[in-house]
């Protein structure tokens, strides 16, 4: 039998802001652009608050804000005594495995490998290099190679000469490797997909992250053994999903306590429509003030890496949507299985690159190209879902 929704149902039909989403999505970009370019003052102390994990930013603190506000209202319509029953379908957990942990990585490097080393790799620089951190616990003396780089000194400071190309790779592996735990309940939402079941999903993924990030990132950079960055990866689900979780866990129950049920549909639902939405428009606003300097100083090799990214993103949507109407499943579920598929976790991606090959680095960069093309084209995959739903059988 099909699994029930897990939410309060709202009316069908999109609502203002949701209708024109995408115009209000590329406004933001360039105002946030805009806002780093002529205020880059304000853009610098915005992004400056921020918890630290072993010298790296992990968790923007005012983009912490701005998501609680995106995530908060999709949680508090969440019925949670009906999350278990989304969870005992054997057939969602195993596909969003699979796709997330045995294929997203392994079509992420090829088409990265493809693209930034041979198709794109004259227009970056055949023999352009970039400076990077030595790995963790590494010291060898100035002058060996070590992989594909070699060891030289940097302002006093031993550095791994590496092809930026390479580097750009780094950057992108390490976005294939981490799958959305976050954004995903808001692509999920916008899609009409079933949010108990994205629910669920994003706890196994987060869980897979603690344990394959680290393997899998070791393995596909090739750097023999990947720190894995614990501290950062708990406290970002933490703050990105738990403390929203909890908060409209409570907050539902006390309100459905104190009011009724009727009420909480009728009235406190109602005022918190467009509150996803403009949370999310602030959102990118804040993010593009903070990266605007950097997307500005390049535009063409922002090219060269966005259309690797952009290519994967598809690819994995494509497989896993497919797969899930060959297993069965109704629309519901089969939106944000592929949603969850094609979104990354953009914060965890950046933290890790800044971590291991420092914030200037080559990876760094690829992982923002992550955020710039991760919203307009998640929301083009919302559009397909929606005007594909005749494709699956309808819930019982």
């Amino acid at each position: 039998m099909a699994t029930e929704a897990c939410i309060t149902k709202e009316p069908k039909g999109l609502g203002f802001f949701e209708r024109y989403l995408t115009v209000w999505v590329l406004l933001c970009i360039a105002g946030g652009i805009l806002l780093g370019k002529v205020a880059p003052q304000v853009a610098r102390s915005l992004d400056g608050m921020a918890l630290v994990v072993d010298g790296a930013p992990v968790v923007s603190i005012p983009i912490a804000v701005c998501l609680f506000f995106m995530m908060y209202p999709i949680m508090v319509k969440i019925d949670f005594g009906e999350v278990l029953k989304a969870g005992r379908s054997l057939k969602p957990v195993t596909l969003t495995l699979v796709v997330n942990w045995a294929i997203k990585p392994f079509t992420m490097y090829g088409i990265s490998l493809l693209f930034l080393g041979v198709v794109f790799r004259q227009f970056i620089g055949p023999d352009a290099v970039d400076l990077v951190k030595m790995p963790l616990g590494l010291d060898l003396p100035v002058g060996s190679v070590y992989g594909a780089g070699t060891v030289v000194l940097h302002e006093g400071l031993k550095m791994l000469e590496v092809p930026l190309w390479r580097s750009y790779l780094a950057g992108c592996i390490l976005l294939g490797i981490a799958p959305c735990t976050a954004m995903v309940l808001v692509w999920g939402y916008l899609a009409r997909g079933n949010d108990g079941h994205t629910l669920v999903m994003v706890a196994i993924n987060s869980l897979a992250m603690l344990v394959l990030y680290g393997v899998l990132g070791g393995f596909l950079l090739g750097v023999g053994r990947l720190p894995v960055p614990w501290q950062a990866l708990l406290l970002s689900i933490a703050v990105y999903v738990a403390l929203p979780l909890v908060a409209g866990y409570a907050s539902r129950r006390w309100i459905i306590a104190a009011k009724g049920e009727a009420w909480f549909r009728e009235k406190f639902l109602h005022l918190l429509t467009p509150v996803t939405i403009v949370a999310l428009l602030l959102t990118l606003v804040l993010l593009f003030s903070f990266k605007g300097e950097v997307i500005l100083g390049n535009p063409l090799t922002i090219l060269w890496i966005a259309v690797p990214l952009f290519l994967q993103t598809v690819l994995i949507f494509a497989v896993t949507y497919a797969a899930a109407r060959r297993l069965g499943f109704t629309y519901r579920d089969a939106a944000p299985s592929a949603m969850i598929g094609a979104s990354n976790h953009f914060e965890v991606a950046i933290a890790t690159a800044v971590m291991l090959f420092g914030l200037s680095s080559g990876a760094a960069l690829a992982t923002v190209v992550g955020v710039l093309i991760e919203v307009p084209v998640m929301l083009m995959l919302v559009g397909i879902c929606k005007r594909t739903t005749h494709w699956f059988g309808s819930e019982e």
